[in-house]
């Protein structure tokens, strides 16, 4: 297992972590999302770990909090230490049927970690992401209770998640302007099958050394490897009853077929090839991978270990490479005159 640095921190976490969104008994509608009760949980936190994971995330809205209850029990059924483990959780999502039961307000933050640390059953929460974009509060409030969350002691740093990148540059400079805790990471969708997140999120997060923790790195189970353009359906699969995140399927279609030659060829699976190539990219923190069954879950650890050539690499590159935009093409049609020599 690679380590990067958590954003510009000093901090390391694992190239792959451990999405725990499936983690529930199925009490709600999470069910949909997978049933990985308290002992399958179990046996997955301690597979992560042996093959080198640290890094874990959750969220506060995730099966009504089950998520963080049961990742939270793992730790201590198996006997592991707080501080061999980086846990990111996240908040801004309903909880709640009361009017401030959701978005990033003090009052619903301060609210939000402190029943996140009595699920958790833990002290202080490594990465606190703020969730969703809460088009009511002002930016200056939400950044202003996680710096004192910072300041307790209570969240060590602080994330986004699912933001515009022009309100993300907002928030960096007014935390740099009034010195407080800045985000040091997004969490975005990002996969070989939906590269949106390269149009004006990665040069974001390159030019202020912000880490990028990717969700839907298979598309939500469309890369798979169980899915192509002759079989669009798949019997207990999430996909198949939620199309969901939303992804232009012919093309997914052209990237599988590129992919299955190449995972063919490391004796390996598609999904596999998919993690390693987003794990090739500069600007990718850590890959959540999240699973139903402990076996799922190991065909994915997988990735860990797959080497792809700089040859699999621009292939699969070229076949999702996205589709023109403006302003991009317009940049890029301009900028040749700062680059070519005029003789």
């Amino acid at each position: 297992m690679k380590y990067k640095q958590l954003g510009n921190t000093g901090l390391l976490v694992s190239q792959l972590a451990l999405g725990t969104m499936t983690f529930t008994s199925g009490k709600d509608n999470h069910k949909i999302l997978g049933l990985v009760g308290q002992e399958e949980a179990d046996k997955m936190i301690k597979k992560s770990v042996d093959i080198g994971i640290n890094f874990f995330d959750t969220a506060d809205n995730y099966a009504e909090g089950e998520s963080e209850i049961i990742l939270g029990q793992s730790f201590r059924n198996l006997g592991i230490a707080r501080e061999e483990v980086v846990i990111a959780s996240k908040a801004a999502g309903r909880t709640g049927m009361g009017r401030n039961d959701v978005g990033a307000s003090r009052g619903h933050i301060m609210n939000a970690v402190e029943a996140s640390l009595k699920r958790l059953k833990m002290d202080y929460i490594d990465l606190y992401q703020i969730h969703a974009d809460d088009f009511l509060t002002p930016v200056e409030e939400t950044l202003g209770a996680l710096n004192d969350l910072v300041t307790q002691g209570k969240v060590r740093y602080i994330g986004v998640s699912n933001w515009h990148a022009w309100k993300i540059a907002d928030a960096l400079g007014i935390s740099e302007r009034k010195n407080l805790a800045r985000f040091e990471t997004v969490q975005g969708y990002y996969s070989l099958a939906s590269r949106d997140v390269e149009r004006e999120l990665v040069p974001l997060m390159e030019a202020k050394k912000m880490g990028l923790l990717v969700w839907g790195p298979l598309a939500g189970g469309l890369l798979s490897g169980r899915y192509d353009r002759h079989n669009q359906k798949a019997e207990d699969s999430r996909r198949s009853a939620v199309d969901f995140p939303m992804v232009d399927k012919e093309r997914a279609w052209n990237i599988i077929d590129k992919i299955k030659p190449i995972a063919e060829a490391h004796g390996t699976s598609i999904a596999s090839v998919a993690l390693a190539w987003l794990m090739t990219r500069p600007v990718v923190t850590s890959v959540l991978v999240g699973a139903k069954r402990l076996e799922q879950l190991e065909e994915n650890l997988e990735a860990a270990n797959l080497e792809l050539t700089d040859d699999e690499i621009q292939q699969l590159d070229e076949v999702s490479t996205l589709p023109p935009e403006y302003p991009g093409w317009m940049v890029d049609y301009q900028k040749r005159d700062r680059l070519e020599p005029l003789f």
